[in-house]
């Protein structure tokens, strides 16, 4: 909801010179006004402008020009959109950009702004709907309010400014540097850390933080911080990228983070922003559920990624370094799930031609990497400060994409012929742990061993407070997590051979089953005798089972990025 002003919207006509004069809090341009005026990069039409007031170049004979006249504007409304999908120069790497074009008087609230969709960036494949959609309310966020041109002009729950006026423009002051206007301590807060710890020593870290009060109270909420100063700023990116969204560190797919890299959600932490611009109230029922950092404390919201790694994989706590990891990206492929089990993901653990900055040296050793060659190792998203993470990823046969690896899009089925775990991709799966057992297929005649193993999809049930899982048409129920279901099934000739793992019910079920008005029952122990398909391979014709040391053994790999 916004803070109403209830007036009809006029664009201020850009000027021929760049400098103007300001009258009564009105814009005057120099002796004339533009013939088109531009809001981003679309021509705003005449029915949106208000007249053109000039003044002379000594800002006196101020007024409106000779003939002008104000169009209608735009009744009704509290903020104009203006929306382009050109291939401009601000494209470069980026999938859409926005701006805001115009504020109004009482509050400073922008009323005007313009987002341009990059056409090449931006893909049709249904599977990218919701990144697509998500890109779109990301750039609307920006022109609402996320941006560093409107951090000085923030206001208090009371409507006052956050950042204090300078008395002859009635504007914060400019910030040369930056070529916008200057915020407060109260609003951007700058925060050093002095221990920052990296690989074999420390360094000193400086970052800008959010410290507006709901903002503050979301992070420390979130994280189980109550020492977090406020909400870390990205600090990489350059123009457009730094500054205008969340650490990706921090909150890596809080879709205002300065990269989608997998399920964006839109959390109560940009929402507290949004309130706190002083501009407008969230509905926060709206918002979704951030797993990223949930609940795991100042050791987490407040260090970094390498000391977070170090202090969870000493040999006293060997604990989880979990969300982040350490397996480098290589062949035999083990994938993973993504928390939210929406997707098989990798560690996105990769090796640099360079040794990394100082600062982004998180590692001290790595699996299966020589001891001396870490510094060239990190995660390959640059902006969570090469702190490596499991993430979706596509496979990829000759450069060109094949499927992507979100369980909820049938597009990703694999072809039947490389099914070998019997995935099922669909509405209704969801990302289930293999064993550390290898895959296999046979015949009578062959082996096939599957190199790449760790998860698959499958579709799944909640029925009478379990889940239930189901492979090839036939369904397997967990009792208890951790438990392993061995998976025994002829299809298309071939016998497939594998195990998965059964996660807490609560993870997969609890949310369907409240619905309902249901609850996951406790794990047990020790299930009942359950009965679980089971199918035998029959080859010799005396009816004995196959003698598999006298098979063809072919080893599978794949292609990844």
């Amino acid at each position: 909801m916004v803070r109403e002003t209830k007036s009809t919207i006029r664009l201020s006509r850009k000027c021929e010179s760049s400098q103007l004069f300001v009258k009564n809090h009105r814009t005057h341009c120099i002796d004339a006004c533009r013939p088109t005026t531009m809001c981003g990069d679309v021509a705003v039409p005449e029915s949106h402008l208000d007249v053109c007031r000039t003044c002379n170049a000594t800002g006196y004979n101020c007024g409106i020009a000779e003939g002008s006249k104000a169009g209608p504007g735009i009744d009704g409304a509290d903020f104009v959109l203006y929306v382009s999908a050109m291939q401009t120069e601000g494209c470069g790497k980026a999938v859409a950009y926005a701006v805001h074009c115009q504020q109004e008087e009482a509050l400073d609230r922008p009323i005007a702004g313009h987002a341009n969709l990059c056409p090449k960036s931006i893909s049709t494949k249904p599977q990218e709907l919701e990144t697509l959609l998500s890109t779109v309310k990301h750039e609307i966020l920006h022109a609402l309010g996320f941006s560093v041109s409107l951090y000085a002009f923030y206001r208090d729950e009371n409507g006052e400014p956050r950042t204090p006026r300078g008395h002859d423009t009635g504007k914060p002051l400019l910030n040369e540097k930056l070529q916008t206007h200057q915020w407060s301590e109260n609003t951007i807060k700058t925060v050093i850390r002095p221990y920052w710890q990296v690989h074999g020593s420390y360094v000193e870290r400086s970052m800008q933080m959010i410290v507006t009060p709901r903002v503050r109270a979301e992070v420390q909420a979130h994280f189980n911080c109550p020492d977090l100063e406020g909400a870390e700023l990205e600090d990489q990116g350059g123009d457009g990228t730094a500054l205008t969204h969340w650490e990706k560190r921090v909150f890596e797919n809080e879709a205002m983070t300065g990269t989608h890299t997998q399920n964006p959600v839109y959390s109560r932490i940009t929402l507290a922003l949004m309130e706190d611009t002083g501009w407008y109230s969230a509905n926060y029922s709206m918002a979704q559920e951030l797993g990223w950092g949930k609940n795991l404390g100042c050791d987490f919201a407040m260090k970094s990624c390498k000391e977070w790694i170090s202090s969870k994989s000493c040999r006293l706590s060997r604990k989880s370094i979990h969300p982040f990891c350490n397996k480098v990206k290589r062949d035999p492929l083990q994938t993973e799930c993504t928390d939210d089990r929406s997707s098989v993901a990798l560690c996105n653990l990769i090796k640099y031609p360079q040794s990394l900055p100082k600062k982004y040296q998180n590692f001290d050793s790595i699996p299966h990497v020589p001891s001396g060659e870490e510094q060239y190792y990190g995660g390959s998203v640059s902006l969570a400060d090469y702190c490596p993470y499991t993430q979706e990823f596509t496979w990829r046969t000759r450069n060109i994409v094949v499927r992507g690896s979100h369980c909820l899009f049938e597009e990703n089925n694999p072809n039947s012929d490389k099914n070998f775990a019997l995935e099922k991709y669909g509405p209704h799966s969801r990302c289930f742990d293999h064993t550390n057992q290898m895959w296999e297929e046979t015949t009578c005649k062959q082996v096939r061993q599957w190199q790449h193993w760790g998860s698959g999809c499958y579709q799944y049930k909640c029925e009478a407070g379990r889940l239930h899982i189901m492979v090839a048409n036939y369904t397997y129920t967990c009792y208890h997590a951790g438990q392993e279901i061995a998976i025994r099934i002829i299809q298309n000739n071939w016998l497939h051979k594998g195990a998965l793992i059964c996660p807490p019910c609560k993870d997969i079920c609890q949310a369907e089953l409240k619905e309902r008005n249901e609850f996951c029952k406790p794990g047990d122990e020790h299930p009942p005798a359950t009965f679980y398909h089971r199918d035998n391979l029959y080859c010799a014709s005396a009816g004995t089972y196959t003698n598999l040391s006298s098979f063809v053994v072919l080893i599978y790999f794949f292609v990844f990025r």
